[in-house]
């Protein structure tokens, strides 16, 4: 353990050595994927029965967030999306993570891919946000998406 920043970090204890430990948040992309008959909201394997979320993945070294987001849209539900919005920036404490949340128009027909165990499309004026999390970015967006 070392001092630096007045923090107290995890760094490598050999004197030629200059590893600090910093544990930065990780960067992850949620997408809000909107289809013709609603949002789509997936349960993962290993969550339990009744828990669902929009579609999220980890930013990948070289890929933009955009690219991100219509890359786990196409591996999670094998649609093809376009990204119609950034919808903003949450920090997800409980788990180190950094979410960037956009809107994505998705098209074709849903296949699960083998991390998610099902889906269901809730109509946007059914659609409840959560208070954590990628529910902060649902709220914002039905916020900012009101029909007029």
């Amino acid at each position: 353990m070392a001092s630096i920043d007045n923090e107290e970090r995890l760094r490598c204890s050999s004197p030629t050595c200059g590893y600090v430990y910093w544990n930065n948040p990780t960067p992850v992309v949620a997408a809000i994927v909107e289809c013709e008959d609603g949002v789509v909201l997936a349960r993962n394997k290993s969550w339990p029965e009744g828990m669902f979320s929009i579609i999220t993945g980890f930013l990948e070294k070289g890929e933009t967030p955009e690219h991100c987001a219509v890359r786990e849209v196409k591996e999670e539900l094998d649609l093809d999306g376009i990204v119609k919005q950034f919808v903003g920036y949450y920090c997800f404490f409980e788990m180190n993570q950094l979410i960037l949340a956009f809107h994505v128009r998705g098209s074709g027909t849903i296949e699960l891919g083998e991390e998610l165990a099902e889906y269901k499309l809730v109509p946007k004026d059914k659609l409840r946000p959560w208070a954590f999390g990628t529910g902060l970015a649902v709220r914002d967006w039905l916020e900012t998406n009101k029909p007029s």
